[in-house]
């Protein structure tokens, strides 16, 4: 299983993601997924992530700080099994882009019924938005956990 984390600019919520979602894996060491993470807009590319995602990350002991901003390719819609956006507007632009070749789209927080569907951009916030992102994408990458460790 191959999944991309998605959201505008790769810089504070896709990464947020990939990092949350890479350590929750690693606490499952029978589970074997590729995990990635990129933006729809290509404002970012080859940027680290933004300094206050990196360091609300760094408090829970996740570093992001290594990653490093890119956009979504055509080819991303081959290699990755399941393409998770942050929010509608992600998704929309995914679906736009998408050449129907059969991989899942769906808003990431869909795995977490208990959360708000959508994960706000904590860009122009304060650092309570940086803490709130990292709370709803831990529990979405539980959720997705689980329910990938249903389907092996």
């Amino acid at each position: 299983m191959k999944v991309l984390f998605v959201c505008l600019g790769n810089i504070c919520r896709s990464p947020s993601a990939e990092g949350v979602f890479s350590q929750r894996l690693a606490q499952r060491p029978h589970m074997h997924v590729a995990v990635d993470s990129a933006g729809t807009a290509g404002y970012h590319i080859g940027k680290a992530p933004d300094a206050r995602s990196v360091a609300a990350a760094r408090k829970r002991g996740i570093d992001i700080s290594g990653l490093r901003a890119r956009q979504v390719t055509a080819e991303d819609f081959h290699r990755f099994d399941l393409i998770l956006a942050m929010d509608r507007s992600n998704l929309a632009d995914l679906r736009r882009l998408d050449p129907g070749n059969g991989a899942e789209l769906h808003l990431f927080m869909e795995y977490a019924p208990d959360q708000p569907l959508e994960v706000p951009d904590p860009y122009y916030g304060g650092d309570q938005g940086f803490e709130q992102v990292l709370d709803m994408l831990e529990a979405a990458s539980d959720a997705l956990l689980d329910e990938l460790q249903s389907r092996c």
